[in-house]
């Protein structure tokens, strides 16, 4: 288990890849179940938004759906495990900083002290949650490196947009 959590903190520090992965159906489910029971329990301390746990759902679901979908589509069906794993894996070990940083975001939100530097953090974090992303995506396609972040950054607006869709804010 250690081993693994070792591999996943390397690949969110971009020095190992899905490759390192063995290909396992197993890996992969476990890998999803812990992302989100990491999730859940981190936002069950800092809830980042409003209506959460549904939200936190969708993402694991279209997280899912986009790398199967994707890799069927450009016709590497046989990197599906280890790349999906590979996604989950590394968020599941920079989750806790992400949920982390969102909260404090909405937490200081109106303190003029401490906006810029919670927001600079955050920006840390979603840069650095791209880069590995798109690290594990070149690898998985073996596409350059400007068209592996344009695919992370559609990804991740896709969701939002999804997200946005199903869970219109209220006022």
């Amino acid at each position: 288990m250690r081993e693994l959590i070792q591999l996943f903190t390397q690949i969110a520090l971009l020095r190992r890849g899905p490759q390192d992965l063995p290909a396992s159906l197993l890996l992969l489910a476990l890998t999803v179940i812990a992302y989100f029971v990491v999730n859940f329990i981190v936002s069950s301390v800092l809830p980042p938004t409003t209506g959460w746990p549904a939200r936190l759902l969708v993402d694991v679901l279209l997280t899912l759906a986009w790398y199967v979908l994707l890799l069927k589509l450009v016709g590497r069906p046989e990197r599906i495990l280890q790349t999906a794993t590979a996604v989950f894996g590394f968020q599941a070990v920079l989750s806790p900083l992400v949920v982390m940083s969102e909260w404090l975001m909405r937490r200081f939100a109106q303190d003029t002290t401490w906006q810029f530097p919670v927001t600079l953090m955050w920006l840390v974090l979603v840069i650095w949650v791209i880069a590995a992303n798109s690290h594990v995506v070149k690898a998985a396609l073996e596409w350059s490196s400007a068209a592996s972040v344009a695919l992370v950054i559609l990804q991740i607006l896709a969701g939002q947009i999804l997200l946005f869709a199903l869970f219109p804010p209220s006022h």
